[in-house]
């Protein structure tokens, strides 16, 4: 069966929080949120409950554990046990769960960044600190780890936590089987425990795949905790079904306590079903939305070099989220008057919540193109732009001539 990701789906009028926030006219690319409508079988699943018209509690049969170890041993040549697996309503409560009962306050997590900005709000709302390494942004536009200064930051006798993306969001990388298993040593060396984020290991362009971190070594799965769901991938997140993978039984014991003290342990009644009906019956969906939307990057791309030069894409091969470099403009009309205002400089600012946004901030303005800001995202962020493409083409097109649009109105300011 062939899918159309180019269908234009009006999600206005439904609380919708990605399109209903906005100004008429403005186009959102932003929050990590697909315009396609979810595979035919999600659909069915929950229609198939509907019709059934009694909505209790449910438990977890064995249907649902099989999904996730079939899911990953197929696509991902990993076999996960049974016994390793949790229930859990999202990857972001678990993460705050998992911060509260195995770190106390006033340690500190550390961080590779720029990186998910949520992943702040899990550590800081609970009263630990925030440790950021930031990435090494190569001149070919990839990123690598610090390594020198990763390493003194889990050496911190105060360091007890590594919240890992794997893939990063939001600059795509792919980190390799190598890499991970470096971290793993590491952090075992260090007595850190590694929190790996895999929301979007399934989300990579044709021909390339994720490496889960708990497969990299032995050590990794000594030393982790990995948060999985289908509800990114195939555009499910207001359902609020992920699961967590802990092979350790010690660090298992405690998340799972955790999670029943903090009551995000149990399953709605659509939970079961949409991720059994996802990773079971959606993997030709998801293959050609995999190529749907790396055709949007190469059309992004190919815009930004001939028609934006003064952008460039700094992406790699992961997530649907487009990450743009703008610094050059901190040079060019708007943003030398901003620097000449002293209200422009926010080099080097790690994330807080007031953080400034020149250029994303100015492109809504001036064109209703809304865009996640880069300075969200941490260290290595500033006069970045975060740009999701998980929308039908048409959207796309009208994207790029925005942010041309704007950017050409930014060089003309000042």
């Amino acid at each position: 069966m062939t899918y159309d990701f180019d269908k234009v789906i009006d999600r206005h009028g439904t609380d919708c929080y990605k399109w209903d926030i906005l100004k008429p006219g403005e186009l959102p690319m932003w929050i990590a949120d697909m315009d396609f409508e979810a595979a035919p079988p999600i659909r069915q699943a929950m229609e198939n409950r509907v019709k059934q018209g009694v909505f209790g509690y449910s438990f977890l049969p064995d249907r649902w554990y099989q999904a996730y170890i079939d899911w990953w041993k197929t696509r991902h040549g990993f076999t996960m046990e049974k016994d390793w697996l949790i229930f859990s309503t999202g990857v972001i409560p678990t993460m705050s769960s998992v911060v509260r009962k195995l770190t106390t306050p006033g340690e500190k997590v550390v961080f590779l960044t720029p990186v998910y900005n949520i992943f702040y709000n899990s550590v800081i709302n609970n009263g630990r600190i925030v440790t950021e390494s930031e990435l090494i942004r190569k001149p070919d536009g990839t990123y690598d780890i610090d390594w020198p200064d990763l390493e003194a930051r889990l050496a911190d006798p105060q360091t007890t936590m590594f919240f890992l993306c794997n893939p990063q969001n939001p600059v795509g990388r792919i980190w390799t089987r190598e890499e991970l298993a470096r971290i793993g040593s590491l952090a075992k060396e260090n007595h850190v425990i590694v929190v790996s984020d895999e929301i979007h290991c399934d989300l990579t362009d044709p021909g390339t795949a994720y490496i889960p971190f708990v497969s990299a070594s032995e050590t990794c799965r000594e030393v982790s905790i990995t948060c999985l769901a289908p509800t990114k991938c195939f555009n499910i997140a207001g359902l609020h079904t992920s699961a967590i993978s802990v092979p350790d039984p010690y660090l298992r014991q405690k998340v799972d306590r955790g999670l029943n003290t903090d009551e995000c342990a149990e399953p709605n009644a659509f939970a079961v079903d949409v991720a059994v009906a996802a990773f079971n019956e959606c993997g030709d969906w998801l293959d050609q939305l995999r190529a749907y939307v790396a055709g949007n990057k190469a059309y992004v791309r190919d815009f930004i070099e001939k028609e934006i030069p003064e952008l460039s894409v700094a992406s790699g091969p992961a997530t649907y989220l487009l990450w743009i470099d703008g610094r050059k403009l901190k040079n060019l009309g708007y943003g030398k008057k901003l620097q000449a205002m002293a209200e422009g400089s926010v080099d080097g600012q790690s994330h807080n919540y007031g953080s400034k946004a020149p250029l994303a901030d100015y492109i809504r303005a001036k064109t209703g193109l809304f865009l996640s800001n880069g300075e969200q995202y941490g260290k290595g962020g500033s006069y970045y732009l975060r740009m999701n493409l998980a929308c039908p083409r048409s959207f796309v097109e009208d994207g790029v001539q925005r942010l041309k649009k704007a950017v050409e109105a930014w060089k003309m300011e000042g």
